[in-house]
């Protein structure tokens, strides 16, 4: 008999063995999955030729001719739909990364707020928490931006809060630096630099003496340079002013209530879950954690600061990554209030081009970076987090 033959008990016995049988699934899935995925492929490859519709990329490079109201980039009608999606992508990023930051601070607020002694201020922390979670978040944007946009004074009305700056229907607005306004997020890094590396270097001191590190000289490497930076262009800098005319302000910079309802409404939202999470990782801490504080004479700031929010973290960080997801995908509900983020332009761009398929594949792959971008931070911290916590 040939040595690749195989005998018929053989075939039998490869049959019933799991191994054979869970690799035999797989493959039948696969082709299953191949062969969808080629109709569908040939199925829109048909439809697309039966109407006469291009496809490709090329339509990035062609001029968009339609303005955005608000962008971080110089742009135009002329420019081309490529750079609308860029600015679209920018727009969205500052949501989600403003979004993030305000979320937490707002969250770590109301997680502590909720398990506070005090009578008043844990029964209004849980009656937020419940108010803001049951209620959908579509509503909300729909809310906050009747509010800055109904009941805000018209531009001939507005009062001027700072010298130069305004509060109107049409937004905030405020002056601007002509020129050297790239320094101040310059300043702003430096900060970020400073601070965390006095951060290392606090944790390393902590670990060699014992002594707890302190808070305020890290915030003051991280406000000292920004500060110092924007006396000194307020100083010595020409300042484009917002100036009203016929037709509202003029001149300046302006915070769209767009842009501001889409803010609060997502910042205000998350913070309910972010609360609940942070209150659930404290809870999570052992009562046996705050006897040995107290006992070490810790107050019951430095015990919360120093003992709780650590442990607390190593709980917490797994649901955060998942609720930052949740607000960056979200972001895409700007659309229903007019903000012009990068669902929005894309879907402007749909209608002008007709190229469909490729506008959302782009889409896709952009919110699919994003969340991937994310998660692996949230993992790489999650994994610092409890790498200190086993050391």
């Amino acid at each position: 008999m040939s040595a690749l033959a195989i005998s018929p008990t053989r075939l039998a016995r490869g049959r019933h063995d799991p191994a054979f049988r869970a690799l035999a699934t797989q493959l039948i899935v696969l082709a299953m999955l191949a062969g969808t995925v080629a109709f569908l492929a040939m199925n829109l490859a048909g439809n697309l030729e039966a109407r006469s519709i291009r496809t490709g990329f090329g339509f990035l490079w062609q001029a968009a001719g339609f303005e955005i109201g608000q962008s971080l980039i110089a742009y135009g009608p002329s420019a081309s739909f490529g750079r609308a999606l860029l600015v679209g992508l920018l727009n969205t990023l500052v949501v989600a990364s403003l979004g993030i930051v305000l979320s937490t601070l707002a969250g770590f607020v109301v997680g502590i707020a909720s398990l506070s002694r005090n009578p008043l201020v844990s029964p209004l922390a849980r009656l937020y928490v419940e108010l803001i979670r049951n209620t959908p978040l579509l509503l909300q944007l729909y809310l906050w931006y009747a509010v800055l946009t109904q009941m805000l004074p018209a531009a001939s009305a507005a009062p001027q809060l700072l010298p130069g700056v305004y509060l109107a229907k049409s937004g905030l607005h405020f002056p601007v630096l002509q020129h050297g306004a790239w320094l101040i997020p310059a300043a702003g890094l430096a900060g970020l630099i400073a601070w965390a590396g006095h951060g290392v270097w606090a944790r390393r001191r902590a670990a060699q003496t014992g002594a707890p590190a302190k808070l305020w000289p890290g915030l003051l490497l991280l406000l000292l340079p920004l500060v110092a930076v924007a006396l000194e262009r307020a100083v010595s800098a020409s300042f484009d002013m917002p100036h009203l005319t016929r037709f509202g302000f003029s001149g300046g910079g302006m915070i769209t209530p767009e842009l501001t309802a889409l803010l609060i409404g997502l910042s205000l939202y998350n913070a309910a879950f972010v609360g609940e999470i942070l209150r659930g990782g404290i809870l999570s801490v052992g009562r046996g954690q705050l006897e040995a504080a107290a006992a070490l004479g810790l107050s019951r700031g430095q015990t919360l600061r120093l003992v709780v929010i650590p442990q607390a973290m190593k709980v917490a960080v797994p649901p955060l990554a998942s609720q930052y997801l949740n607000l960056a995908k979200n972001t895409s509900l700007a659309i229903a209030i007019g903000y012009p983020d990068l669902m929005s332009i894309g879907n402007t761009i749909i209608n002008q081009t007709g190229q469909a398929v490729e506008v959302i594949a782009i889409l896709m792959s952009l919110y699919l970076t994003l969340s991937l971008a994310i998660s692996t931070f949230m993992n790489w911290y999650n994994a610092r987090v409890a790498l200190q916590g086993a050391s």
